[in-house]
């Protein structure tokens, strides 16, 4: 079935959609897209349904043809501060900030979000399979992210962020427990299966 263009053909709309939640390591990244109401692309949808190579032409793709998008990050010190959901919230808000028009409604992928000023909302579960600018702004969160763990893994190249992207697979907390932290790990996350004793 087609990602729909639009929820309200009247109101400028913009998607968003973040990427890095689940991650033990790195920054939660968000993106907000603004397409044209008669934008299509059968290959668009959310980003965990495609591979990477399709991911980066879709990106290009995207920002030639959106109106407007931006992408913003909040740290991994920052998500240990406010905590995971809050950090999501925040750089959603952070990424609608640069858009250079302002949207009249915003499409939230999820089920939940902190109201941004004074701009209506909806929130969308699997917003990344239904919408085109969900879908769009899911592109460009992940891509952004992978991008920003390929250069942290050039610093720590233990914990193989340039496959896992931080997200906790057994090579990972492995890592973890064989070498301990990074600046860059969640350390209000639960970083081991069993917390095994180790300073932060």
């Amino acid at each position: 079935m087609p990602l729909k263009s639009y929820l309200d053909k009247h109101l400028i709309e913009a998607g968003c959609d973040e990427a890095g939640r689940g991650c033990l390591a790195g920054p939660v990244v968000a993106a907000a897209v603004i397409l044209p109401k008669k934008y299509k692309n059968k290959f668009l949808n959310d980003s965990k349904k495609i591979n990477e190579k399709l991911r980066y032409e879709l990106r290009e793709e995207i920002e030639q043809s959106a109106l407007h998008w931006a992408y913003a990050i909040v740290s991994n010190t920052e998500i240990d501060t406010i905590n995971i959901l809050n950090a999501s919230f925040l750089a959603m808000h952070r990424a609608i900030d640069q858009l250079k028009q302002i949207p009249e409604l915003l499409l939230i992928d999820g089920n939940r979000f902190n109201k941004y000023k004074n701009i209506n909302h909806q929130c969308i579960i699997k917003g990344d399979e239904k919408y085109l600018s969900i879908a769009a702004a899911s592109i460009l969160a992940k891509t952004y992210r992978d991008d920003l763990m390929l250069k942290l893994h050039e610093e720590y190249s233990y914990y193989k962020w340039n496959t896992n992207k931080g997200y906790p697979t057994i090579e990972h907390r492995e890592a973890i427990k064989n070498h301990g932290t990074t600046p860059y790990h969640r350390l209000s996350f639960t970083l081991l299966i069993d917390q095994l004793a180790f300073d932060f």
